[in-house]
């Protein structure tokens, strides 16, 4: 078994190669990691190819003899970028992966902007079935052009295909600071835009939090999943005859709800709260199917989540980098 992992730096490359070396299931699965920038140690497990998948030759390079691939590289808000890495870069890996004798299973990491989460109604919870729709800006495109690409290559070819869509990911103190209203904000919306400036320097001082309130005058319910449960998915799905050709929303139970966690950082850690009116809405992914057919279940609650990030010492070595815009 030679599983491919494309953005294997990232965030859940780096948990997904260290639970794949760990798994007793694959105790001889080499990983063969494929990098732009960053790039991790080779042992005798796992070997690096360099460069980008834009370049037909490197797709080629990386797909030559894999039995799997885990689709993970994406690009955020930059135009001038994504659809030569995002778009072209999957269909030179499904083209190459298609030709492969070896190849047997293409895992894509979808994203829930691909269905627009909080930027358009939704009348119920949001299965599989829900029509893809962008919101403005290039990353919601790609994810909707990345979901397609992949289903019309299994109609196609017959390609055993596998998409896990994914709402924003979590890892260490993300969450908290993707709280912040200081300058130190982790992804969007960023908060010190949404009130007085005088006011966000003394939020941020003080730890407030902002309570963001839906269309509807509600708080706002957002989905979230914590990068180990997103990995133990992928796991999940890893040569599951279940998965072939299916797509999963691989998500939290229920979605982050600010006015909970307003309420819960109030009375375990006597942190403030202000509301922030905005014009999304409320939304709930449905996780059921990868239960069902995946025999998969999510770890991290609310409670988990909040607790974990609070909890989290960051070391002197592991600063907090935002590798991406957007």
């Amino acid at each position: 078994m030679l599983i491919l992992v494309t953005g294997a730096t990232g965030k859940v490359g780096r948990h997904l190669i260290a639970a794949l070396l760990d798994d007793p299931r694959f105790p001889k699965a080499r990983v063969r990691a494929l990098c732009h920038n960053r790039v991790p140690a080779e042992t005798d497990r796992v070997e690096v190819v360099r460069g980008s998948i834009a370049d037909r030759e490197i797709a080629a390079r990386a797909i030559a003899g894999v039995s799997h691939v885990v689709h993970l590289a994406t690009c955020k808000e930059t135009p001038d970028q994504v659809m030569d890495v995002t778009v072209k870069g999957l269909f030179w890996l499904l083209e190459e992966f298609r030709l492969s004798a070896t190849a047997r299973q293409f895992i894509l990491i979808g994203g829930d902007a691909g269905i627009g989460h909080f930027y358009y109604r939704h009348d119920g919870p949001i299965t599989e079935a829900a029509a893809h729709r962008a919101y403005p800006g290039c990353y919601a495109l790609s994810k909707v052009l990345e979901e397609v690409m992949l289903e019309q290559y299994g109609t196609q070819y017959d390609l055993n295909g596998c998409c896990l869509r994914a709402p924003w990911i979590m890892e260490k103190d993300d969450f908290k600071y993707s709280l912040s209203f200081g300058d130190d904000v982790f992804g969007g919306p960023d908060w010190k835009m949404m009130v007085p400036e005088a006011d966000a320097k003394r939020y941020a001082s003080d730890g407030t939090v902002p309570l963001l309130r839906d269309a509807d005058g509600r708080p706002l319910k957002r989905n979230f999943v914590h990068v180990a449960d997103l990995v133990s998915a992928i796991m999940a799905a890893i040569d599951n005859p279940r998965a072939v050709r299916q797509l999963f929303n691989i998500s939290m139970d229920r979605p982050v709800d600010y006015g909970e966690v307003a309420d819960y950082l109030d009375r375990t850690r006597g942190l403030g709260s202000v509301d922030i009116p905005s014009r999304f809405h409320s939304n709930w992914m449905d996780n059921s199917k990868a239960k069902y057919l995946l025999g998969w279940q999510p770890d991290y609650d609310l409670k988990k989540l909040i607790d974990s990030a609070w909890q989290y010492e960051r070391a002197e070595s592991d600063p907090r980098i935002v590798w991406y815009p957007g």
